[in-house]
């Protein structure tokens, strides 16, 4: 399987919020680097980090419109959306949605590193609003 196979079925693991998928598939030195360009290192730290994810936004989707492939390293064009919530109920206000692009880096049929670039606006947008108002 090449490495842009191997993206996509990280990506259909992430869509799945499949933890052991996702862990299955990241290299144990795994790197992952988010739109702010925080970087986070570890397979049992982004077993936590995608589990607090999907807990806040637990209809976290990504949409791939394009795939480019050269060598270990997999670009992806698409979107990402999903609903904000702080308790658990999803709300239309806490819906959002971003174009994305991801970068991955792919080591012996593992993710090595995932990068994120996405406008994170949205999001904060919908957290802050949430925060005012709080939970209906």
């Amino acid at each position: 399987m090449g490495p842009a196979a191997i993206a996509r079925r990280f990506v259909e693991a992430i869509n799945s919020h499949d933890l052991d998928a996702i862990c299955e598939l990241m290299t144990e030195g795994h790197r992952f680097v988010d739109s702010l360009g925080a970087a986070f290192e570890g397979r049992d730290a982004m077993r936590s980090g995608w589990s607090h994810y999907f807990r806040i936004v637990p209809d976290y989707t990504i949409q791939i419109d394009e795939t480019f492939e050269n060598g270990p390293r997999v670009v992806l064009l698409g979107t990402a959306a999903g609903t904000y919530t702080p308790d658990d109920v999803l709300r239309e206000e806490g819906r959002w949605s971003t174009p994305a692009a991801w970068c991955a880096i792919v080591e012996q049929g593992l993710i090595a590193e995932w990068r994120v670039y996405a406008d994170n606006e949205p999001i904060r947008q919908r957290m802050a609003g949430l925060a005012k108002t709080g939970p209906a």
